[in-house]
């Protein structure tokens, strides 16, 4: 278990917001946020998925596109994103939709990555447009599959 935890909950009528620090410098989270060679490493949610395509053209009006599969065979997921504001490396807005859209329209993603001592808070706030859209994420296992990833991403900062 991670000595970070993954702290995740709803906030007002359609956010989500998690939060979770990394014993590791901005500068390098950020990039492990925005380098599609890291993000495929570490992104994956639970055990058993990959993620053989990650595209990300990080400036305002660009593209990010992901794409999972499960090695059970079973269907994958993919999202596509458009970034609206790049502040390296401090913050990323972002809008996200799935494909099949189930969370029922865009989110906006709020990305932001503060340093002290040493440590980086990475801290997103998730807007989803409708209240069922973010109750069904909630519901969804977002949150373990979140904290896998991040204890991946702990072990690729620690190289």
């Amino acid at each position: 278990m991670s000595r970070n935890p993954l702290k995740l909950g709803p906030q007002g009528d359609r956010d989500v917001v998690v939060e979770r620090s990394f014993d590791a410098p901005r500068d390098l989270v950020f990039e492990a946020f925005t380098k599609p060679e890291l993000v495929k490493r570490w992104m994956l949610g639970p055990d058993g998925w990959s993620m053989p395509v990650c595209t990300i053209d990080l400036r305002p009006g660009g593209k990010g596109r992901y794409e999972w599969t499960s090695d059970s065979g079973g269907p994958g997921m993919t999202l596509n994103s458009t970034f609206k504001e790049i502040i390296a490396p401090e913050r990323i807005v972002h809008t996200e939709r799935f494909e099949p859209d189930w969370t029922q329209g865009d989110t906006i993603v709020t990305t932001t990555f503060t340093e002290k001592d040493g440590k980086t808070i990475v801290r997103m706030t998730i807007t989803y447009p409708t209240a069922e859209g973010r109750d069904m994420v909630l519901k969804s296992g977002m949150e373990q599959g979140m904290a896998r990833g991040y204890e991946r991403l702990d072990d690729i900062l620690k190289r």
